[in-house]
């Protein structure tokens, strides 16, 4: 891995350990829990994108070019959650470690993994907010 992504790899481990402590501390029926407000997602349907999103663009950067989105969620449970979470990071960390020659476009495929990470905590941070939930510290944004 270039230095020059050093620093974004060190960012993104401290979100996947964010990620991990905040499911490490919520009540399964936070997963469902709805706020009235227009195009709202459900924390589940966010923590599955994020699972989704790691497992896509860590197969994206193993192969050199987006290759599509899947997620390998069966069952939206915090403890899958809590394994895919943590498994998923683990995906990418070892993705990035594995790649030889770092391109222009496993580059940029790892910059916006770490946008979409950003992108969800921020809305995670106002729904716990709205439902009147703590976040952990790690959750520097909050």
């Amino acid at each position: 891995m270039e230095n020059t992504h050093e620093h974004l790899v060190a960012r993104l481990r401290l979100r996947f350990a964010a990620y991990a402590d905040l499911v490490s501390q919520i009540d399964a029926d936070l997963l469902t829990a709805s706020i009235d407000v227009p195009r709202h997602k459900t924390l589940a349907e966010h923590l599955w994108c994020v699972v989704g999103a790691r497992e896509s663009y860590a197969r994206g950067i193993s192969q050199g070019e987006w290759a599509g989105f899947a997620c390998s969620m069966a069952q939206p449970t915090l403890e899958e959650f809590r394994n895919k979470l943590d498994e998923s990071g683990e995906t990418v960390l070892t993705a990035i470690q594995s790649v030889q020659e770092w391109t222009a476009r496993r580059s940029e495929l790892l910059t916006i993994l770490a946008e979409h990470e950003v992108m969800h905590e921020g809305q995670i941070i106002r729904h716990m907010y709205a439902i009147d939930q703590h976040l952990p510290e790690s959750w520097a944004w909050a």
